[in-house]
């Protein structure tokens, strides 16, 4: 056969073969997903309650037990409900502390009720829940703090979580997840002043939402 006869050659490679995950793969999954809902449904529900309890009128744990009554929610959600407020009512003194010590400027009784309400549930949570790995937390509260509050509480809580989780890491631990974002180029959580400290303007505004 001559050159011209020679037919042509093809290096595209065959499709990839679709991947099937057997039953008991897709019933974790969607069991995983569920989870997760589940405890998101639990922060805010911790929020709601530690948040209408700065009113005076009843406990944080009476106000989420009458929430739970009400809607009749997930158990895993009431759950991680539960632990976030029993965190908040049995270690409010030591997070308040926390508080002002990381961001001194920010007075707790000076924060709107929602900004000290969104702290001391994320703090309560990432110290004393015993649940949550510390950056699962800290993520979900800085967009907690985002959605019901905006950026400047985004940015403190996002300061003082990040502050609270490297002071309790072990150090290597630590140490290592500072290199591993510096390789790629980002800051961990709270890792500048200016996280913790962004709300420097905005204090009068939030003195209206008491």
């Amino acid at each position: 056969m001559s050159d011209a006869e020679t037919p042509e050659q093809t290096t595209d490679l065959p499709p990839p073969r679709p991947r099937h995950h057997s039953p008991a793969d897709r019933a974790d999954r969607a069991g995983q997903a569920d989870r997760i809902r589940a405890w998101r449904a639990g922060r805010r529900l911790a929020l709601a309650s530690v948040f209408e309890a700065e009113f005076g009128q009843r406990t944080p744990t009476a106000v989420l037990e009458r929430h739970l009554v009400e809607t009749e929610g997930d158990p895993d959600a009431a759950d991680l409900a539960r632990r976030i407020v029993a965190a908040v009512v049995r270690y409010r003194d030591r997070i308040d502390a926390d508080i002002e010590r990381i961001a001194p400027q920010y007075p707790v009784v000076q924060l709107a009720r929602m900004d000290r309400a969104l702290l001391r549930c994320a703090i309560g949570e990432v110290l004393h829940s015993g649940t949550t790995p510390a950056r699962v937390a800290i993520a979900e509260w800085v967009e907690l703090a985002r959605t019901y509050s905006g950026d400047p509480a985004r940015r403190l809580t996002n300061g003082i979580l990040g502050r609270i989780a490297v002071e309790n890491a072990p150090a290597s631990a630590a140490s290592g997840r500072r290199e591993e974002e510096q390789s790629r180029g980002t800051e961990p959580p709270g890792s500048t002043q200016e996280d913790v400290s962004g709300r420097r303007h905005v204090r009068a505004a939030q003195e209206d939402r008491r």
